[in-house]
């Protein structure tokens, strides 16, 4: 702890932020923290995403990818790589989420969150960018399996027997085709109100302000709509879900709409999966029980998904393993 001390220290002096004050100004569900600097009017933000756990090089290259493109993420003012060390810009305080409960009106939030969407997979070409992995079977096989390498040993007590887990993950590889039935494009993976800010003195997307991509891939254009309008940390009213989505198909006319609701509610499903997994995870494995009250939420969205007909299959699977009355908040004495 007091090497890493020194580090920051030594990294924040020869970035000319020594003298700043300085405040935890928020965690999250990673080993990542970050701190706020500030020194008379000027404000930065300092990452701190420790090696071996963290790596800071995708989030510098998608920054940049997406500032190329026009896009706001955050200007880079200081980098030690080595270290995981980052000084970014400060885009202040008012992320979505602050600002929807603080009242505001969420029509205009999520309209310009679907715009940039819209706006990002028209200029991105997945052909030009070989850098960015892609979001292949194996990583989708592996996200969905946290649901039965984690949730299910903890309400039942016992391990998944390997066959009915193989079982599960079959059904999975007979839905993905359908999740790629649509064009691909970069998926954020975590486009949702946490993550995204409205910046002041910014006009039209600019205004936009994107955090916490650096895990983003290659993937189907549906991923990220996915992930802003079935959000496991707030209500989406149908109403302004269904809006939303008929906002992004409008931009979009050439999509098949029949192709596109199927890929949208199998990733639906298996991106809500595996929250539910890894809300858990979050609990045995780390000690962090806060993510455990989102779960109802999450499978009332996983429900949700199930109706499409191409879901049947999974629906049968879950409704014989995690039957409704096993879908429930793991209590804090779960072992996985």
């Amino acid at each position: 702890m007091a090497e890493r001390i020194a580090l920051i220290e030594g990294f924040l002096a020869a970035a000319g932020w020594s003298d700043a004050a300085r405040w935890r100004l928020a965690g999250d569900a990673s080993f990542r923290r970050y701190d706020r600097l500030e020194r008379g009017a000027a404000r930065a933000v300092l990452m701190d995403a420790p090696p071996p756990q963290e790596d800071v090089r995708p989030f510098l290259a998608i920054a940049r990818l997406l500032q190329g493109l026009g896009f706001s993420t955050p200007s880079i003012l200081a980098e030690d790589v080595a270290a995981g060390l980052l000084l970014l810009e400060d885009f202040g305080d008012a992320t979505y989420t602050r600002l929807l409960a603080q009242g505001a009106e969420e029509a205009p939030l999520y309209a310009l969150a679907v715009d940039l969407l819209i706006a990002l997979h028209r200029a991105f070409d997945p052909a030009a960018s070989s850098g960015v992995p892609p979001y292949d079977d194996e990583r989708l096989l592996a996200e969905a399996a946290l649901l039965v390498d984690w949730y299910l040993p903890a309400i039942t007590g016992t391990p998944t027997e390997p066959a009915l887990r193989e079982e599960y993950l079959a059904l999975w590889r007979d839905l993905l085709p359908v999740a790629r039935a649509v064009p691909s494009s970069l998926v954020l993976r975590d486009y949702h109100v946490d993550n995204l800010m409205l910046i002041e003195g910014r006009g039209g997307l600019a205004a936009c302000g994107l955090l916490d991509f650096q895990d983003a891939v290659i993937g189907p254009v549906t991923y990220d709509l996915v992930s802003l309008l079935e959000d496991a940390r707030r209500d989406v009213p149908p109403e302004l879900a269904a809006a939303m989505r008929r906002r992004y198909l409008d931009a979009f006319p050439e999509l098949d709409r029949d192709a596109f609701a199927a890929s949208y509610a199998v990733l639906g499903a298996q991106r809500n999966c595996k929250i539910i997994g890894i809300f858990t995870r979050l609990l045995v494995r780390d000690g962090k029980p806060i993510y455990l009250r989102h779960i109802p939420r999450v499978w009332r969205l996983v429900e949700q998904d199930l109706r499409h007909p191409v879901l049947a299959p999974m629906a049968r699977w879950l409704d014989r393993h995690i039957p409704r009355d096993r879908r429930r908040v793991p209590f804090a004495g779960s072992a996985a």
